[in-house]
């Protein structure tokens, strides 16, 4: 069956170059991103170049085919896009930014085209009969970019939110009977917190599954892991519960807050939360942030709002059906 890739090519404005990003761009990049997310209201979501650095290195990542720049002839760098196989060649993503003061110039255009591109050359080696489709995510307040990928093929189909909370004093977290913290070993108790992750996330939207290889990579093998804001909650030998945080931009992230289906409805992500919000507390963070589904099938939105969270802004999730089929 034929892709849906097809749209009218775009022509690359004059005086633009565009080409692979390189490991040097980092620091630019990241400046773009913020300039980007200063624009959109949302400082707080601009990427660093550490952690640009460590998305170029995931595994089976390419720079040369799998990221591309456009640069002025003065060498400035304003749009920036990447591609990622998140699953079996099947589920693929994007993720890319056009400087503020160059908008409306088709470089949002010529850059998604390359991703739609991209991923019909990943989708080749799908598996027969897979659905293949390319999802990217979108400013809320971007009219333009949200236009842009509707014009593209793409349509909207998910909103998720950035919620945030300032806090004003210590909580005191209730517990449920019979679970206990301890402090997070990461030699010992890696590999038993992944496989709690993939049970606890298996029923959230988008999630596919990781291997031990890539939840080193992007999430416990990361330069800045502080043990100290790694909450786990046990039953016994078996985790009941975590509360995976990290800092960046001034401000506390929730990057993975999870509860195994079997102990959810007794308080324990309240209590998870809570106790991160103590820690960031206590490193001076008193603002603290996550990202969430605002569909979320678990009740999170609901749980964060009850802990005083509040939307600080949304994306709206894209997504461009590449072939139809079963899911992968």
């Amino acid at each position: 069956m034929e892709l849906n890739t097809s749209t009218m090519p775009a022509r690359l404005s004059p005086g633009l170059t565009l080409r692979p990003a390189r490991f040097s761009d980092a620091d630019a990049i990241s400046h773009l991103t913020a300039a980007y997310w200063i624009a959109m209201g949302d400082a707080v979501l601009s990427i660093s170049p550490d952690e640009m650095r460590r998305f170029w290195n995931s595994p089976g990542l390419s720079l040369e085919t799998d990221t591309w720049v456009l640069e002025t002839g003065e060498g400035r760098i304003v749009g920036y896009e990447e591609f990622f196989n998140r699953h079996d060649h099947a589920v693929l993503v994007g993720e890319g930014y056009v400087h503020p003061d160059f908008q409306r110039r088709g470089i949002g255009t010529v850059l998604l085209q390359q991703l739609v591109h991209r991923a019909g050359q990943e989708s080749a080696l799908a598996a027969p009969g897979a659905r293949v489709f390319l999802r990217n995510g979108v400013s809320a307040a971007d009219t333009s970019g949200r236009g842009l990928h509707e014009t593209e093929g793409f349509r909207p189909i998910r909103h998720s939110w950035r919620m945030q909370i300032q806090v004003a004093e210590p909580r005191s977290p209730i517990w449920p009977d019979g679970l206990s913290l301890q402090p997070f070993d990461r030699a010992v108790h890696d590999p038993l917190l992944f496989e709690a992750h993939e049970l606890a996330f298996a029923d959230h939207f988008g999630h596919t599954p990781f291997t031990l290889e890539t939840w080193q990579h992007h999430v416990s093998g990361r330069q800045d892991f502080d043990p100290g804001l790694w909450h786990v909650a046990w039953h016994g030998a078996l985790i009941a519960g975590y509360s995976i945080c990290n800092s960046g931009q001034g401000v506390g992230w929730v990057d993975k807050l999870g509860v195994l289906p079997q102990c959810r409805r007794r308080g324990l992500g309240l209590a998870l939360l809570e106790h991160s919000f103590n820690a960031f507390l206590q490193r001076g963070l008193p603002i603290v942030t996550l990202g969430v589904d605002a569909a979320n099938p678990t009740g999170a939105t609901r749980l964060y709002e009850r802990a005083g969270m509040r939307v600080a802004s949304e994306i709206i999730r894209y997504e461009k059906e590449l072939r139809p089929g079963q899911p992968s």
